[in-house]
């Protein structure tokens, strides 16, 4: 399969996670469709990992969104790190989800987990996989020639890894926050339900608007059609401020990522 590149990434899109679906039995198919054809949903957040690839393939066609209309995501899992694997693996779920190309493929984890190799070397083989796809048109510091474009990690009102987003920003690279809900812990909050009831809102569209406001690339996780569509009636004409929650330094696995 020829896969080519996009490379335009700040687009301001609602997006739909798929985070470990198939392996839960937590997949809907109906709810993927309900997204796409009723919500305007976009941007699908997906990887080899979660396990429904293939099974996206099928809700985008009968969606009838247009490929050019959607912004596809997917990662690539640490037991296909290394040179040849990471082109092998590419490819192979551009076949899984029926598309000729991605917008963003990212390196899923840190750790390579590759017997007689360090993390370092093995990444090093990786990004130059992702390199050599990116520059051949197929298919992304010091020792890359295409820098990081964006980062990603949790971001909600009790975890708010300020310094990264800082950093991140100041290097151009765009980053991107999932769990905003806080795993559905911020729903319950006191101050999530007071300003909840003060705007009208319900409670995750609070923190969703909350993240979004401060210029954070907002991914929603859900597989019920009336919570996609909670989280899409998100309005932009009200600004939220936490007050008395206490944010938790958690260490950042942060997920090295590049545009395809």
């Amino acid at each position: 399969m020829c896969v080519s590149v996009t490379s335009h990434l700040c687009r301001v899109l609602w997006c739909i996670s798929l985070y470990q679906c198939a392996p839960t039995g937590g997949y809907s198919h109906d709810a993927v469709v309900h997204a796409l054809q009723k919500c305007g949903i976009r941007h699908i957040d997906t990887a080899k990992r979660y396990g429904c690839e293939s099974l996206l393939q099928k809700a985008i066609k009968e969606s009838g969104v247009k490929r050019e209309d959607l912004w596809i995501t997917t990662k690539l899992w640490h037991s296909d790190y290394g040179y040849e694997n990471t082109k092998k693996a590419c490819l192979e779920s551009c076949e899984r989800l029926g598309v000729d190309y991605l917008d963003l493929y990212l390196i899923h984890w840190p750790d390579a987990h590759v017997p007689g190799k360090s993390n370092r070397e093995v990444r090093a083989e990786t990004w130059t996989a992702m390199e050599e796809l990116y520059e051949k048109g197929d298919v992304i510091m010091k020792s890359c020639r295409v820098s990081f474009c964006l980062s990603k990690a949790e971001y909600h009102p009790f975890q708010r890894p300020q310094e990264l987003v800082d950093y991140c920003r100041s290097r151009g690279i765009v980053f991107e926050g999932y769990c905003p809900l806080a795993k559905g812990e911020a729903l319950t909050h006191p101050s999530v339900i007071q300003l909840a009831k003060k705007y009208g809102k319900t409670p995750a569209q609070i923190c969703i608007r909350w993240s979004i406001q401060n210029g954070i690339v907002t991914i929603p996780k859900s597989t019920k059609a009336e919570r996609i569509e909670e989280n899409c009636k998100v309005r932009l004409s009200y600004a939220v401020k936490f007050a008395n929650i206490q944010t938790t330094v958690f260490h950042i696995l942060v997920c090295l990522s590049v545009v395809l």
